[in-house]
């Protein structure tokens, strides 16, 4: 499928990802500005999540594709990790959910959150990679070209329920299978609607091995970022967002973000690769933990409502946990000699 080769544009551009989440999650500049923050927090930085199904599409889907279904066997250990880590993370949350009064108050809320919205708000990600995955491993069974055509008509339905969500409410039809849908999801971006297209994309990379020049991809994403940044500012100044997490000129960013991250040479340490998962599911904690920290010694005003400050703590916190979870860990497990 691919040739062996290491990847370091991806793997440093994972732990970039995960510092982008935490950004969407802080919200780093709006102490400031608040429409700086938008275009910078709520434009930019929505690249993260959409990468990181591109990563599970070029190296889990991919494999299986190219082998005509036939090397089931990672594709079953993705499912498997992923669906323990999700379950063990709720249960490590639960203090946390119970503290902050988002306990399920119904079984069809306690579905709700386990199969589309999280358990935490956070944790959204892994419902959504796992249900785009298995729609996907169904859909290309057809065939690729059919496959890809519902995942980018599924998008852009999702993009009315999403930035566009103004606009389509206006129109009746649209209107009443949106709120259908929101009746089983808090949003459209969800594993039916916004993950198969990334996932998708990433895994044809792989298995057509697209390569494209490194100033066309330069060029490429240059656009795409402009266009992005005045697709996302139009619906925001337009109130037009109900949520602001799909847009229609991602698809092109991820795209040339991709290819120009895999003409990246050389290799980045194998921590770099694990920590950016840590990241991602500790970073709601941290933030937890400092706000009662901040409450506690009289420092709210400057550790929680100067938003930048907030944003490093932070960081800075989730990654010496990071850190401090795999010194344990190595120190847990034997030592090869």
């Amino acid at each position: 499928m691919t040739p062996k080769k290491n990847f370091a544009g991806i793997d440093y551009f994972r732990f970039a990802a995960a510092f982008m989440v935490i950004a969407i999650h802080t919200s780093p500049l709006s102490f400031w500005n608040e429409t700086a923050d938008f275009l910078v927090t709520y434009c930019l930085a929505r690249v993260a999540v959409p990468f990181f199904f591109m990563v599970t599409g070029y190296f889990v889907l991919a494999p299986y594709l190219s082998s005509n279904f036939r090397k089931k066997q990672a594709l079953r250990r993705f499912f498997l990790k992923n669906t323990t880590l999700y379950l063990g993370v709720s249960l490590l949350y639960l203090p946390v959910i119970l503290y902050s009064g988002k306990l399920p108050d119904s079984i069809p809320t306690l579905l709700k959150q386990l199969f589309f919205d999280g358990t935490f708000y956070h944790l959204w990600y892994f419902p959504a990679v796992l249900t785009g995955c298995f729609l996907l491993v169904l859909l290309c069974r057809v065939s690729l070209s059919f496959a890809a055509w519902v995942s980018f008509a599924a998008y852009v339905f999702g993009l009315l329920g999403d930035s566009y969500y103004g606009a389509a409410r206006e129109i009746p039809v649209i209107s009443s299978l949106l709120d259908a849908v929101f009746q089983i999801s808090k949003h459209t971006r969800n594993g039916i609607f916004f993950a198969p297209v990334f996932l998708l994309t990433g895994a044809l990379i792989a298995v057509y091995r697209l390569r494209l020049p490194k100033k066309t991809c330069s060029l490429g994403l240059a656009i795409s970022l402009v266009l992005l940044l005045a697709e996302g500012y139009a619906t925001y100044a337009f109130d037009l967002q109900k949520h602001n997490s799909m847009y229609l000129f991602l698809l092109p960013v991820l795209f040339f973000l991709f290819e120009l991250l895999l003409t990246v040479p050389g290799h980045a340490p194998e921590w770099i690769r694990s920590s950016s998962m840590l990241l991602y599911i500790i970073h709601p904690a941290v933030l937890v933990v400092l706000r009662g920290m901040a409450k506690a010694a009289n420092l709210t005003p400057i550790l929680v409502d100067q938003t930048l400050i907030r944003y490093l703590a932070v960081c800075g916190l989730s990654a010496a946990g990071v850190y401090l979870l795999r010194t344990l860990r190595s120190l847990a497990l034997p030592h090869r000699t």
